[in-house]
C-alpha cells in the first residue's frame, strides 16, 4: 500500500491481479476486514452486496462469507448483515478465529509487542485496541461451543479444509539442471573437465607433485565415483562454471576453506586452490557416502564485485529460478528486555541498568542471564518493576521481530522458484528473497549455494594492482600470487615479529600473543595456529602443549603407539577434525564414512 494509504505497511492485493490467478484458490470474505465487512460496517449495504456477487461470480462454488466470534468491536453488528447477505447470495456461512497468540494467557505479551512496532506505552489508554484475549488459538470443542448456534458455519469449515491440500516432499533434492555441451551427460562432463583440469594443476606444480601421478587418478575416480553415486555432478558443475567466470571477470575467488578443501576434484575444477593430498585432507568429511547430505562449498568473493556473480547466476539459470535466502532477526535477550522497558513506560536509564547486567555471551538467553549474573538475579527478586520487565521479556524473546537477507545463501532451483516455496521482498521494493530460511530451503531439497563476500579479498586484490602497476613501470614481471612461495624466511620473519595488523585471522590481540609464544616457523604452523586460536584448545591446556612440545620443552606423547604418524605434525595433540576421523580408522577399524559420523556426533557435544 502507498504511503498516505490508511492501510499503509499492510499486505494489500489488487483485484484483478487474483482473478487472473484464480484457478485452484478459494477465498473467504476476511470478516469485519475484508471489503464486504468494511462496506457493511460503513453503512454501504448495497456496496457490500455487489462485492459479494462479484467474488462469486469470480470464484463459484469456492467463495465464503466468514464469521468470527472474538469479542471486538462491531462483531454482532457485521454478522447478522452478513448472514442476511448469504442467506440472499445462498453463500456457504464459515466460522473462523483471527488467532494471534496460542494461549489466552498470552494475550498481555502479544499486546506489548504490538506496543513495541507502534512505539506505543501498554498503559496508554488512548491507543487502538485491535485485538482481544479471544484472539488465542481455540480447540475444536471451544469452537463447536462458540458458534453450537450455526453448526453449518462449523461444518463448512470442516470442508472447506478437507478441499485444500498440500503435499511436500521432503529428503529428494531438487537440482538445477547445468547445460553440457554437445548433449553430454553431466556424469561424463565432469569427469571430462575433472580430469582435463588435474593434468593442468599437476603440469603446473613448482616441483614434483607430493605423490605419484596414480594416486591422484585414484583419488580423483573414487571421489567422481561418490559424486555420482549420490546424484551431484551437477552441483559440482554449477559451482565450477561460476568461479571461472568470475575469475575469468577479474573478480578475486576465494583459495577455499571449509570441508570443501578435502575434495581432489573441486581442486582439479578450480574451485579450491588446496591440493587435498598434500594437507592430508580427507573427502569423506566434505561429502560422506554413508550419510547423503547436499555438499556446500563455503566460496568467498570480493566484496566489491560478489553481486556482479549472484548476478551472472541469476542470467545464466533465469531470474525466476534464482533469488538470495531470507534470515528471521529474533528478539534477544538485551535487546527485547530494553523494547519491554520502553513499552512499561520506564526511563532509559533504569532499562539501560538492567540490559547492561545481561553477559555478553553469544546467544545468551535471559534465563541464562539470571543463573550467570549474581546482581541480575537479585534485582529480580527484589525489584518488582525489574521482575516486571524481565518476566514480559521471557514471554517475547526469542520471537521472530524482523526479516533480512542471508549474507551469502543464494538458491537455484530447476524451475520457478514459486514452485517450491514463497518469496518475499525485502522492504522499500528490494530484491526478492526465499521466504524459508536456509533450514527450510535445505528440508524442501532446494540447492544452496554460498557467495560469501570478504573484505580481505578485496584489500589483497588493491595491493596486488599497486604493486603491478609499480613493477610494470620498472620493467618488472607482475607478481602472480599463486606462484608465491609459502616457505619465503621474510614472511615469516615478519610474521614471528607480531606484525600481523590487517592479516586475515592473524590480527587480532589474543592472535598476536599466542605468535609470540609459538613462534612459527612453518606454512603447517600457521594452519594449526588458527585451529588452536579457539576457545577449547585455549581453555583445555591444549595451546600450552602445543608450544612446549614444539620448543622441546615437554616431551611429545601419544595417547596409543598407532597414533604417532597421526599426530606427529601436531606434536600428540588431536587438532584436526581429520585426525579424530583417521584416529577412528586406525584404531576402531572405522570406514571414513563412519568416522565422519562419529565427528558429527562429537561436534555436537
Amino acid at each position: 500500500a502507498s504511503r498516505g494509504c490508511p492501510h499503509h505497511g499492510a499486505p494489500l492485493l489488487r483485484r484483478d491481479r487474483l482473478r487472473a490467478h484464480a484457478d485452484g484458490l478459494i477465498p473467504r470474505c476476511g470478516a469485519r476486514e475484508g471489503d464486504i465487512g468494511q462496506a457493511i460496517l460503513g453503512g454501504h449495504p448495497n456496496r457490500a452486496l455487489q462485492l459479494a456477487r462479484n467474488w462469486r461470480r469470480h470464484f463459484p462454488e469456492r467463495f465464503y462469507i466468514e464469521i468470527q466470534r472474538t469479542d471486538r468491536e462491531q462483531e454482532p453488528q457485521h454478522e447478522q448483515a452478513v448472514l442476511h447477505l448469504a442467506a440472499e447470495l445462498d453463500l456457504p456461512v464459515v466460522a473462523s478465529n483471527d488467532v494471534r497468540f496460542l494461549e489466552r494467557a498470552d494475550f498481555r505479551a502479544h499486546e506489548a509487542r504490538v506496543c513495541i512496532h507502534d512505539g506505543r506505552l501498554l498503559s496508554d489508554k488512548r491507543r487502538e485496541r485491535r485485538y482481544s484475549e479471544e484472539q488465542y488459538l481455540k480447540s475444536p470443542d471451544e469452537m463447536q461451543a462458540l458458534f453450537a448456534d450455526l453448526p453449518e458455519a462449523l461444518e463448512n469449515a470442516w470442508r472447506l479444509a478437507m478441499r485444500c491440500n498440500l503435499e511436500m516432499n521432503f529428503g529428494t533434492y531438487h537440482l538445477p539442471d547445468f547445460p553440457t555441451p554437445d548433449g553430454q551427460s553431466v556424469e561424463d562432463y565432469l569427469h571430462q573437465v575433472a580430469a582435463e583440469g588435474l593434468e593442468q594443476r599437476l603440469a603446473r606444480l613448482p616441483g614434483a607433485p607430493p605423490f605419484h601421478r596414480q594416486h591422484y587418478l585414484d583419488r580423483l575416480n573414487l571421489e567422481l565415483g561418490v559424486i555420482n553415486t549420490m546424484g551431484f555432478p551437477g552441483y559440482f558443475l554449477i559451482v565450477w562454471d561460476f568461479i571461472r567466470w568470475a575469475k575469468d571477470n577479474d573478480i578475486p575467488v576465494g583459495p577455499g576453506r571449509g570441508s570443501g578443501a578435502g575434495s581432489l576434484v573441486a581442486w582439479a575444477l578450480g574451485i579450491t586452490d588446496l591440493d587435498p593430498l598434500a594437507h592430508e585432507l580427507l573427502f569423506e568429511r566434505f561429502l560422506n557416502p554413508e550419510r547423503i547430505s547436499m555438499p556446500d562449498f563455503d566460496i568467498d568473493f570480493c566484496m566489491e564485485k560478489r553481486d556482479q556473480v549472484i548476478d551472472y547466476v541469476a542470467r545464466r539459470y533465469g531470474r525466476d529460478q534464482v533469488a538470495q535466502i531470507i534470515t528471521y532477526g529474533s528478539m534477544a535477550a538485551k535487546a527485547v528486555v530494553r523494547d519491554c522497558g520502553r513499552a512499561l513506560g520506564h526511563g532509559y536509564g533504569f532499562v539501560d541498568s538492567i540490559a547492561k547486567l545481561i553477559p555478553l555471551t553469544l546467544g545468551i538467553t535471559l534465563e541464562g542471564a539470571l543463573k550467570e549474573e549474581p546482581q541480575l538475579r537479585k534485582r529480580y527478586e527484589e525489584e518488582e518493576d525489574t521482575r516486571a520487565i524481565i518476566d514480559l521479556a521471557k514471554s517475547l524473546e526469542g520471537l521472530k521481530r524482523n526479516a533480512g537477507k542471508h549474507a551469502g545463501g543464494v538458491v537455484i532451483a530447476p524451475s520457478k522458484l514459486t514452485d517450491f516455496s514463497p518469496l518475499f521482498c525485502e522492504a522499500g521494493g528490494g530484491s526478492v528473497v526465499t521466504q524459508f530460511d536456509k533450514d527450510h530451503v535445505e528440508a524442501i531439497g532446494l540447492v544452496k549455494f554460498d557467495f560469501l563476500g570478504l573484505r580481505t579479498l578485496t584489500i589483497i586484490d588493491w595491493a596486488l594492482k599497486t604493486v603491478n602497476g609499480q613493477r610494470r613501470l620498472a620493467g618488472q614481471a607482475p607478481i602472480e600470487l599463486e606462484k608465491l612461495p609459502t616457505d619465503d624466511p621474510a614472511a615469516f620473519k615478519l610474521l614471528q615479529s607480531c606484525q600481523t595488523t590487517a592479516v586475515f585471522q592473524l590480527e587480532s590481540r589474543g592472535m598476536k600473543d599466542l605468535i609470540r609464544k609459538l613462534v612459527p616457523d612453518s606454512f603447517n604452523e600457521i594452519v594449526a595456529l588458527v585451529a588452536l586460536f579457539r576457545p577449547g584448545p585455549l581453555e583445555s591446556g591444549m595451546v600450552d602443549t602445543y608450544i612446549d612440545c614444539k620448543h622441546g620443552r615437554q616431551v611429545v606423547r601419544y595417547p596409543h603407539p598407532a597414533l604417532a604418524q597421526i599426530l606427529q605434525p601436531t606434536y600428540g595433540v588431536i587438532l584436526y577434525q581429520e585426525q579424530v576421523m583417521q584416529i577412528a580408522q586406525e584404531l576402531a577399524g572405522y570406514t571414513l564414512g563412519a568416522a565422519d559420523i562419529l565427528r558429527r556426533a562429537m561436534g555436537k557435544k
